[in-house]
């Protein structure tokens, strides 16, 4: 186990309790941005190995279960127990945690805050309980709704072992989210950033040793089930009792703090979220599709996740609280600002991802599942590079909605982004069933960029007018803050140009480069990705897109400290 190193995330008390010299505007904000910087970091970093460990872990499970029917039952065996992790709201335990922990932290309450954490926890761990026996009891009847395309008796069978064998690593995940939001809370971030690769570790041993004893799918979940105890759930309490934690046996229904965390997650526990629930429908109408067709789905959404991961979830988590801390102050209009450069600097980012996965999808995929001989293909990698080029149409959407929801989050309002993912969820479902009768798996992937794309939309408008009203309430305006469509439509002009010129080029490339060897693999790969990169930016430098100013400043800087040069002033 790496040690955790002794950073300044890692001794930041006085983000908590600021000396007189700190509290000047000026020093708070270089903290905040120095925080914000090295949290980023972390979490960019995690998340961008936890994306490479998940293609490996990918890369295993397609070399030992392919795109069959058994790979088709293993991703479809995971819906049930996401449901259960998505009642307990575990996605959005550090959104809603961190924010009542830390009012006690500032006011050098340390036992009122692990008193906060003790009754939650404690009311979480025995909802989980009673949700894991009732969803273990009524598994099978529950796998019909699951993915009802499956008929097959032994298909059946094979899905609920499965899901009974996954269920119980729900528990670890939800606890384990609580413990993590507590030591973000005290930006303590090493631990929690590392959590994620040693749960895909415990996946990719399982699957291992279960292709040595023949187990197949058998093994790769109960990798998921050991791979959830260490790292989400181990790792974090190793942080916490490192913290001095207090976990005290308190169960009241009437606690302040444990009725205020059900108040706000409410609302995401009865909810259904497109952003959540878009992966439950397309496993769903997946399974009345051919073999296979639901592993191509699962495959295409590793790929994308990668850059989502890297350039979304880092910018979310890394900037939520100091957003909070500045909604907390009154500084309401440079929190809006914040959050709207972050999510102008994603786009930048994954826009020039959305390039790179449109023209090489299919030497990224076979190079992952197909090179060295395997049970995937060339017919795999086409057919999931085809998927992935349409699931990227909302790429932009699916990174910006992890910054956008966690402005609402840090203004205190979890029933609004709830409320508009609920009804776009519901309102797209027919547009699901309809694409994916037209057009098979294409269609679930098209109906998937559109409803994020518009969950998006709507979100990021009713923010600003929240932020306005909060914003008046303070009696400043968000006159001088530069909004994000007008860059996400530039940016996407930008990616369009160079999608379309890079095709014309892979069809040449394709003539004169044929072939599926790993030198001709990689060669097209870097042709096609440096050309489509070459022609996005200088479309976006034509189109004046500023966050390529910011991107190469960033770059310069970092070339110069390496180099040993003091940064320009």
């Amino acid at each position: 186990m790496q040690k955790e190193p002794t950073t300044a995330v890692h001794d930041d008390s006085n983000l908590i309790q600021p000396s007189p010299a700190d509290a000047t505007p000026q020093r708070r904000r270089k903290n905040e941005a120095r925080t914000i910087g090295v949290a980023s970091a972390i979490w960019a970093g995690s998340i961008f190995l936890s994306r490479i460990m998940g293609l490996l872990r990918e890369q295993i499970i397609g070399r030992t279960l392919g795109a069959s029917r058994e790979a088709d039952l293993y991703f479809a065996s995971f819906t049930l127990p996401d449901f259960l992790n998505y009642l307990l709201a575990a996605g959005a335990l550090s959104i809603v945690f961190i924010p009542i922990f830390l009012a006690y932290l500032e006011r050098g309450d340390h036992k009122g805050g692990w008193e906060a954490f003790s009754v939650i926890a404690n009311f979480i761990l025995l909802a989980g309980c009673i949700g894991i026996a009732l969803l273990m009891v009524f598994a099978r009847p529950l796998a019909g709704l699951v993915a009802p395309g499956f008929t097959d008796p032994g298909e059946v069978d094979t899905l609920v072992r499965l899901i009974r064998i996954i269920l119980p690593a729900q528990f670890f995940h939800v606890v384990g989210g609580l413990l993590s939001a507590a030591l973000q809370a005290q930006d303590r971030h090493f631990l929690p950033a590392m959590a994620p690769l040693v749960y895909s570790a415990g996946i990719i041993a399982g699957g291992l040793v279960g292709a040595h004893a023949g187990w197949g799918a058998d093994g790769f979940a109960w990798g998921v089930l050991a791979g959830s105890a260490l790292g989400p759930f181990g790792l974090p309490l190793y942080g916490c009792l490192r913290t001095r934690m207090r976990w005290y046996p308190i169960v009241s229904l009437r606690n302040a703090d444990l009725r205020h965390y059900l108040w706000l997650s409410f609302p995401i526990m009865i909810g259904f979220s497109i952003v959540v629930v878009d992966e439950w429908i397309i496993k769903n109408q997946a399974s009345y599709l051919a073999e296979g067709v639901l592993s191509y789905l699962q495959y295409g959404r590793t790929l994308m996740k990668v850059p989502m991961g890297v350039f979304g979830m880092a910018a979310g988590v890394a900037a939520y609280p100091t957003i909070s801390r500045m909604v907390a102050a009154g500084n309401v209009a440079e929190a809006y600002g914040v959050l709207c450069g972050a999510v102008r600097l994603l786009l930048f980012a994954t826009f020039a991802a959305q390039v790179c996965m449109t023209l090489a999808g299919f030497e990224a995929a076979y190079l992952i599942w197909g090179v060295f001989g395997s049970r995937f293909g060339v017919a795999d990698a086409q057919a999931t590079a085809t998927i992935l080029a349409f699931l990227c149409l909302g790429l932009g959407g699916w990174a910006a909605q992890t910054v956008i929801s966690r402005g609402f989050y840090a203004l205190g309002s979890t029933w609004l982004p709830t409320t508009i993912g609920t009804a776009v969820a519901f309102a797209m479902v027919p547009l699901y069933v309809v694409l994916r009768r037209q057009w098979g798996a294409i269609g679930l992937a098209v109906a998937s960029a559109v409803a994020i794309l518009v969950y998006v939309l709507l979100l990021g408008w009713l923010q600003r007018r929240r932020f306005e009203r909060e914003a008046a309430a303070k009696g400043t305006t968000l006159a001088d803050a530069s909004g994000m469509v007008d860059a996400a439509l530039r940016l996407a002009t930008a990616a369009g140009v160079a999608i379309g010129a890079g095709l014309g080029v892979r069809a040449l490339l394709l003539a004169y480069l044929p072939g599926t060897q790993l030198g001709v693999i990689l060669v097209r790969a870097a042709v096609l990705c440096g050309l489509g990169l070459g022609i996005y930016l200088a479309v976006a430098r034509l189109l004046g897109i500023r966050e390529l100013a910011t991107f190469e400043r960033m770059l310069l800087r970092r070339l110069r400290l390496r180099r040993g040069y003091p940064p320009p002033h």
